[in-house]
C-alpha cells in the first residue's frame, strides 16, 4: 500500500461556526512526503500539521504559529483520517474551517470529487508499542498495541437525552462512512446564547449541530443514529489522532475524552520512541490493516 494525495483540486464554501460568515477551503494534491498541511489564503501563513502547532483546544482542536492559526479542524481530519490520505494542502480564507452539517459526511464528499491517487512511495503508519493514558480525574484517553486499530469511547451525561453512552467502531473507511461520517456535533441552547453573547458561535444553528434545551433535543428531525452523541465522539478522536500524520495501528480507548486529553496524548506519544514505531504499511507481519482502506 502506497502514499495517497488527491487527484483534482477541489473547492468548497461553508458557513464558519463563530464567524457565521462564508468560508472558502480549496484542496490540493502535494507531493510524496510533504505531509498534510494547512494554509491560511488570506494571510499567506503554512501551518504543518503536528501535535505541537496545537495551541488551543477549548471548544475545538485549533492550530496555529504567530502568524496566524485556524480552528474547527478536527472534522475535516476525521474524514482525511479514514481515507487514508498523506500528502495535501488545505488553503483556507478564514480562522476557521466551515462546520458545513457538523458532521465530517461533507468533506468526504469533497474527497470523493477530488479522487484519490496512488503514489510512488510506501506508505508509513504509525504502529503503537506500548500503551499510554492521559487522565484528568474519572476522564481518560489511551492508545495501546494491537493487531487492527480500533476506536472506542464511553460518555456520561446527566442530560436525560444523553446519559451513558459507548460505542466501538472498529476501523476501516467503509465503517467510518456507514457508522461515524454522518455523526453531528452537538451543543446546549444556553452554553450557546451565551458564546453569542461573546460574539462566537454566530454560524450555529439547528442546520450544523444537535441542539439541546434543559430537557430535549430540539431538531424537528431528531437524531441521525440513538447513540449519535458518543459517535460524534470518535469523529472527534479520529480528527485528533491525525495530528500525529499518519493513520495508527493500535487501539484507542477512552471516558469523557476531549480535544484537550486528545491534544496531550499525541504529544506524550511522540514523546518517546519507546511508545511507537514509523513502519511501511506493507512490512506489516499482518495485511488486516491494510485492508481496512479496501473500499478507496
Amino acid at each position: 500500500m502506497n502514499q495517497r494525495t488527491i487527484k483534482e483540486i477541489v473547492e468548497v464554501v461553508g458557513i464558519g461556526l463563530h464567524t457565521g460568515e462564508p468560508i472558502r477551503v480549496r484542496l490540493e494534491p502535494m507531493p510524496i512526503d510533504s505531509g498534510i498541511v494547512f494554509y491560511r489564503d488570506d494571510i499567506a501563513v503554512s501551518i504543518p500539521l503536528i501535535p505541537s502547532s496545537v495551541i488551543n483546544t477549548q471548544m475545538a482542536t485549533v492550530i496555529g504559529n504567530s502568524k496566524g492559526s485556524i480552528s474547527t479542524i478536527e472534522h475535516f481530519l476525521s474524514a482525511i483520517y479514514a481515507y487514508a490520505i498523506d500528502n495535501i494542502r488545505i488553503l483556507v480564507d478564514s480562522a476557521e474551517m466551515p462546520i458545513m452539517d457538523g458532521s465530517a459526511i461533507s468533506f468526504c464528499l469533497l474527497l470523493d470529487e477530488a479522487q484519490i491517487t496512488i503514489q510512488d512511495a510506501p506508505k508509513k503508519i504509525i504502529k503503537i508499542k506500548k500503551e499510554i493514558t492521559v487522565r484528568d480525574k474519572n476522564k481518560f484517553v489511551s492508545l495501546k498495541p494491537s493487531s487492527s486499530a480500533y476506536f472506542n469511547f464511553e460518555i456520561d451525561f446527566s442530560h436525560r437525552a444523553i446519559g451513558k453512552q459507548s460505542y466501538k467502531l472498529d476501523f476501516s473507511n467503509e465503517n467510518f462512512i456507514n457508522e461515524i461520517a454522518r455523526a453531528r456535533t452537538f451543543g446546549f441552547v444556553k452554553d450557546i446564547q451565551y458564546l453569542q453573547s461573546q460574539n462566537l458561535a454566530l454560524g450555529a444553528s439547528l442546520n450544523n449541530a444537535i441542539g439541546l434545551d434543559d430537557y430535549k433535543i430540539i431538531n424537528p428531525e431528531g437524531l441521525r443514529f440513538d447513540n449519535e452523541f458518543v459517535r460524534h465522539k470518535i469523529l472527534d478522536a479520529m480528527g485528533d489522532m491525525m495530528l500525529i500524520g499518519h493513520n495508527i495501528l493500535g487501539g484507542y480507548d477512552s471516558f469523557a475524552g476531549s480535544h484537550h486529553l486528545n491534544s496531550l496524548l499525541t504529544k506524550k506519544l511522540l514523546s518517546c520512541s519507546d511508545n511507537y514505531e514509523i513502519v511501511a504499511i506493507n512490512r506489516l507481519e499482518s495485511r488486516v490493516f491494510e485492508k481496512s482502506f479496501a473500499r478507496l
